[in-house]
């Protein structure tokens, strides 16, 4: 197709009907209104062309008119903030991570990368608090600008800020350019989506953005640290899209606190119970043949679990306070740790303890954060979970936790009296057997079975 064709087939980086066109920058740019001042255009060309999809300078644009247009785009950036943000100071081998999170680590930092070099589609990042997304969103921007190419660089939040400072009467620009200015950037890079205010007019104004760019393919990254499925459906729909979204999951902590991912991890004291393992489990001395068979059975099934936990809970219980379940959990912690795979091994009486202390005025880690590494945690052992003395704070929070890991059928252990029936919210989840492996010991008093005659 040569270039009269082209240019007879030219559009709009947006649809010609809603859009309004510049008519002073056109006229600045010597030529009849194409691009609307935007500077880009889109060849509406069959979808098996090349061209397809893809953004280009308008024909009509000269080059100086860029500098204008990238002040126009830095007053709305917060991109000067992160000018530091780049792939070369970005830190992938972290002391004191473990192999899976500097893997995570690592993957992302590729897909950042190579999409920096080309940006092409979307590219969703996904991680919880200061685990490097922001940094690798802004060297995507950062890299875009070096290399002469635009980018807008913004948080979700100021974003909508922006719009609604259009509706102020002392406002030097209209609505309708904000967004049709945010809308066909050709690279949008939103960052903490799912962290503003979810108002219904929120809601309302990023989709018709997100719908706009998923529209016309229009370059994308987006940051989150909130769960798709707590997403806008139409939104968490076009998330889902494989054949335009790359989704990038980091699975490393915060960099910027080494308390729970550290090998010592505070939350964890799983170290405390390092020598109780599948090997050392006694199910042979002082033992009543039932209780012999009982105790085999268990530890059968939790090494199977140990195994193979994804997907999956395993819970013990017994009506006795000391049967063994502390050290079979203990023992799926140790083993599944050894295949060199992050664990939190916790009781649950200190886990409500770590919950609170996170209000304390001088806490380093705010409740959400802390909420947030236990419930996605990629194995979680909760020993001596008991509801007898629990306030309905804790009541609620331990169900919360429970049940989103259950939703997302996150590896699970549990240990509990097997009086955890009483609450029913809990028990329902323990007891269904498509996710939990349940299983009852009863065999008692396993600290002392040395002594017994």
């Amino acid at each position: 197709m040569n270039n009269e064709k082209l240019k007879a087939k030219l559009t709009t980086s947006s649809s010609n009907e809603d859009r309004p066109v510049d008519a002073e920058l056109c006229k600045l740019c010597g030529g009849e209104p194409i691009c609307g001042g935007l500077g880009m255009i889109r060849y509406n060309v069959p979808v098996d062309h090349p061209y397809f999809g893809k953004l280009f300078r308008c024909p009509n644009h000269r080059a100086e008119l860029d500098t204008e247009r990238k002040e126009k785009l830095l007053k709305l950036s917060n991109l000067e903030a992160y000018a530091d943000k780049t792939f070369e100071n970005f830190k992938i081998s972290v002391s004191h991570l473990l192999p899976m999170e500097q893997e995570s680590l690592k993957d992302a930092y590729d897909a950042a990368f190579n999409y920096a070099q080309q940006a092409d589609g979307w590219l969703l990042i996904a991680g919880h608090y200061g685990c490097g997304k922001t940094h690798l969103a802004a060297a995507i921007a950062n890299t875009r600008l070096q290399h002469g190419g635009s980018a807008l660089f913004i948080t979700t939040a100021d974003l909508l800020d922006h719009l609604r400072a259009t509706f102020a009467p002392t406002t030097d620009v209209s609505y309708d350019e904000m967004f049709d200015r945010l809308r066909n950037e050709p690279l949008l890079i939103l960052d903490d989506f799912g962290a503003e205010n979810q108002s219904s007019w929120a809601q309302e104004k990023l989709f018709q953005l997100l719908n706009h760019r998923y529209t016309y393919r229009l370059a994308t990254v987006i940051t989150t640290n909130v769960n798709l499925d707590n997403f806008d459906g139409r939104i968490r729909s076009r998330l889902l899209d494989s054949a335009l979204v790359q989704q990038i999951k980091i699975e490393a902590p915060d960099y910027r606190i080494k308390t729970l991912h550290s090998h010592d991890r505070l939350l964890s004291s799983l170290s405390l119970y390092q020598h109780m393992t599948f090997e050392n489990f006694d199910t042979t001395k002082n033992l009543k043949p039932f209780e012999q068979s009982n105790l085999e059975k268990a530890k059968s099934l939790a090494q199977e679990y140990a195994r193979k936990p994804e997907g999956y809970w395993f819970a013990l219980v017994s009506q006795y306070s000391a049967s063994g379940k502390t050290h079979l959990a203990a023992a799926i912690g140790n083993y599944v740790q050894a295949q060199k795979k992050p664990v939190i091994f916790i009781t649950v009486p200190d886990l409500l303890d770590y919950l609170r202390e996170t209000f304390a005025p001088n806490s380093r880690v705010g409740f959400d954060q802390r909420f947030y590494e236990l419930r996605n945690a990629p194995m979680l052992i909760l020993d001596d979970l008991s509801m007898e003395s629990a306030t309905s704070w804790a009541r609620e929070k331990l169900f919360q936790l429970l049940d989103y890991r259950y939703v997302a059928k996150l590896p699970t252990v549990i240990t509990a009296p097997k009086s955890i029936a009483d609450d029913n919210r809990i028990s329902t989840r323990l007891y269904d057997r498509r996710v939990c492996m349940l299983y009852e010991i009863n065999a008692a008093d396993y600290p002392s079975r040395v002594n017994r005659k």
